[in-house]
């Protein structure tokens, strides 16, 4: 696993002064198993289309988790499937993020 540090700025006003508050959040990257190609899928299930798909060796970050077709895959059988990017889901079991519980929140 691997972390970024990600900047979100945020530009307030008021009485005429203008003032930014950044807020930096920490965003890890997690392995994909070891020897596999995995599809990457418009939604959270099996049945949703492959958008494109992740080299060996890639890493991806997990923005937010969510429930969907259950799935197994080298680190075992889920139902979580894990959002990389917008409309792009990948199945967790094929992720090692060393739990087989959620490590982000839940997508909403």
């Amino acid at each position: 696993m691997s972390v970024d540090r990600v900047e979100k700025r945020v530009e307030k006003s008021g009485d005429g002064a203008a003032e930014a508050a950044v807020t930096t959040t920490a965003l890890r990257y997690y392995a994909v198993a070891p020897g596999v190609r995995l599809n990457v899928r418009s939604g959270p299930g099996t049945s949703y289309s492959i958008v494109r798909v992740l080299a060996e060796g890639a890493k991806v970050p997990i923005f937010c988790q969510t429930p969907g077709t259950w799935v197994t895959g080298p680190y075992g059988t889920s139902n979580v499937w894990d959002n990389i990017d917008d409309g792009e889901f990948v199945a967790d079991a094929y992720i090692y993020t060393g739990t087989d519980g959620y490590v982000a929140p839940r997508c909403s």
